[in-house]
C-alpha cells in the first residue's frame, strides 16, 4: 500500500516502513506523529484519490531524529570587480519512519 502525502510544502510517496527526510517538526525523537494531510492512497486493488485531500485518510509515523543536512556552499564571484562572496546552509530536517498507512 502507498500513499502521497503533503508536509511543509512538499509532497511525498510513501510506504509502510519506510524511512523519510521531511521538513522539520517539532517533536522529539520517538514521538508518535499523525500526518492527515494524504492526497492519494492506492494498494493493488483500489486507487482513493482526494479532491483535494482523502477524507478520513492518515499516516501514522514514528519520529526517528531532528538534525541538520549537509552544508551547501554559496559562491558569488565577479571577475575583474574585486566582488567576491561566501554563504553556507545546513537545512533543518525531522527523520520518520512510517508505521501504517489508514484508509478513510
Amino acid at each position: 500500500m502507498h500513499a502521497i502525502i503533503k508536509t511543509g510544502g512538499k509532497q511525498y510517496r510513501v510506504a509502510e516502513g519506510q524511512k523519510l527526510r521531511i521538513e522539520s517538526l517539532p517533536v522529539n525523537p520517538g514521538d508518535a506523529i499523525e500526518l492527515d494531510q494524504v492526497l492519494l492512497v492506492t494498494d493493488a486493488a483500489e486507487t482513493v484519490v482526494g479532491t483535494p485531500h482523502v477524507t478520513g485518510a492518515k499516516v501514522l509515523a514514528t519520529v526517528l531524529e531532528n538534525g541538520r543536512g549537509t552544508k551547501i556552499r554559496i559562491v558569488k564571484f565577479k571577475r575583474r570587480k574585486h566582488h567576491r562572496k561566501q554563504m553556507g546552509h545546513r537545512q533543518n530536517f525531522t527523520e520518520i519512519e512510517i508505521v501504517s498507512i489508514v484508509r478513510g
